[in-house]
């Protein structure tokens, strides 16, 4: 079973209007995708970060010749 959590927040109504707008979304669902684009940013933030840190054993023209 998924935990999950209710909580109470406050939040400005023409934003959470412009949000459910644009998910086209109810309220729950609306808060759900919003801190998944949260959460996705801060990997994506931290992968960049990590550019050039993490060194492969394999060379790029093998990556190429393994995608056919």
């Amino acid at each position: 079973m998924i935990d999950m959590r209710k909580i109470t927040a406050y939040v400005l109504e023409n934003l959470l209007r412009k949000a459910q707008a644009a998910t086209g979304k109810g309220i729950t669902e609306t808060v759900r995708l919003g801190l998944d684009l949260l959460a996705s940013e801060r990997a994506a933030e931290d992968s960049r970060r990590m550019r050039g840190e993490v060194h492969l054993d394999i060379e790029p023209g093998e990556l190429r010749r393994d995608r056919r």
